[in-house]
Order: C-alpha cells, then structure tokens, then sequence
C-alpha cells in the first residue's frame, strides 16, 4: 500500500478537507484590533479579514499564538483550514511545545460553534491522533499531538483510550519498553503543569492537589513530604 493511501492517512485528508467546507467564507470581525508596534502591521491585519487567502507563516503564527483578540473563536475560524495543515505538517514549533497550540483552540470555546463546525473540529483532532499512532515516524511527535488534543478538548482519558484501542504495530511503539520513561516523564510533566490548576478550579480535595504535587517529588522529597501516604510526623 502506499504510504499515503493508508486507512488512517485517508480519514486525515477527508478531516482536513471537512474543515476547509466547513471554515470557508470565515473571518475576523471587521472591528478587530491589534497592536501595530507589537503585533504586526495593518495591513497584515486587514489580511484576517478577508476569507480565504492563503496567509504568511509569521502571520499565521501571530494569528493563531495572540492570547488577547477581542474574537479569539472568530480568528481560529478564519486560519482553521490553512492551520491544520501547518499542524499536520510539523510546519508549526510553539516556543512552550504543542500544548499552547491546545490552549489556543480552547480559547476559541470551539466547541459551543454551530455543530458542523465543532463536528469538524473533533473529527481532525481525532483523526490526526490515529494518524499519529499509525505513523512510525510523525511529522509531530505522539507526546505532543497527545497533549495538544487533551488541552483543546479539556480531557485526556479520551485520547489514552484511543491509543489503547489502537491495533497498528506502531502505536504500540509508543508502549515499548525503550520508550516507557520518557512517555512517562512527558505524562507527568503534563499533570504538573495543568491537572492541579484544573482540578482547583473544580473545587477537587486538597488531598488529591497533593497527591499530583508529589507526582513530580523524588526520592526523600516524596517519602517524607507530609502529605505522602502513611507518612510519620
């Protein structure tokens, strides 16, 4: 089979099709403002509010990275179609690894869009992780595709599930034993970063912030920190 005709390379395209019908006509709102010292130039601008043409990297980086548009959701709909490619691609490198890509989808609240569009949304996210799991040597690494899907859709048990699930003797690479410490290190440096923030913000026990804080304690660190199971004062 060609390399680019496989089941799971073909799901991507049509993916990456869908969300180029469903993101067609899109852009800015007409009164969106930047910074022209720090952001970029008007016209560059003036690019995000007409739909469809093709963007310039540096643009299309600012567009998607800029944490401070009046209309977040409004700009990632209009370079959706060009940024998932990119994506795809491994054309795009956030300075703080794909995760800020996650977070970047999520301040677009995409998944309160009209239902086509949010449809279109999770079948990319889906169907570029079974690509990614299917792929010997992706174009983005699985840790970071993993923690981008988990951020855009504020979940990770869904996408662990998709890998468990997934029959393809590459995804099981992901499980070798050769692997195993650095796919464990990246996991837990993603509990750390972000699990205890979110679990707070859901008013989740004291106890179990702890028990995440000490994910990331070694040795006597862990073992005689108070709140270590067991522990004697």
């Amino acid at each position: 089979m060609n390399h680019d005709d496989t089941p799971s390379r073909l799901r991507l395209e049509r993916a990456l099709d869908r969300l180029g019908f469903a993101f067609r006509g899109m852009t800015a709102r007409s009164d969106e403002i930047q910074c022209a010292c720090h952001w970029g130039s008007e016209e560059e601008l003036a690019r995000l509010k007409v739909p469809d043409v093709v963007l310039a990297p540096g643009l299309l980086g600012r567009a998607w990275a800029t944490p401070d548009w009046n209309d977040h959701g409004a700009v990632l709909r209009r370079i959706l179609p060009q940024f998932a490619r990119a994506l795809v691609g491994g054309l795009v490198e956030p300075v703080s690894g794909m995760a800020e890509v996650g977070r970047s989808f999520a301040r677009g609240h995409w998944r309160q869009w009209p239902a086509r569009q949010g449809a279109a949304v999770w079948e990319f996210l889906r169907a570029w992780w079974a690509h990614t799991l299917a792929e010997p040597d992706p174009a983005v690494p699985a840790y970071e595709v993993l923690a981008l899907c988990a951020e855009a859709s504020g979940a990770l048990g869904p996408w662990l599930a998709a890998w468990e699930a997934a029959d393809h003797p590459a995804a099981d690479q992901w499980d070798a034993w050769d692997d195993e410490d650095a796919l464990r290190a990246e996991l837990t440096a993603w509990l750390l970063r972000h699990a205890a923030v979110r679990l707070a913000a859901y008013g989740a026990p004291e106890e179990l912030l702890h028990r995440i804080r000490l994910i990331g304690l070694t040795g006597p660190a862990r073992w005689e920190d108070p709140h270590w199971p067991d522990h004697r004062y």
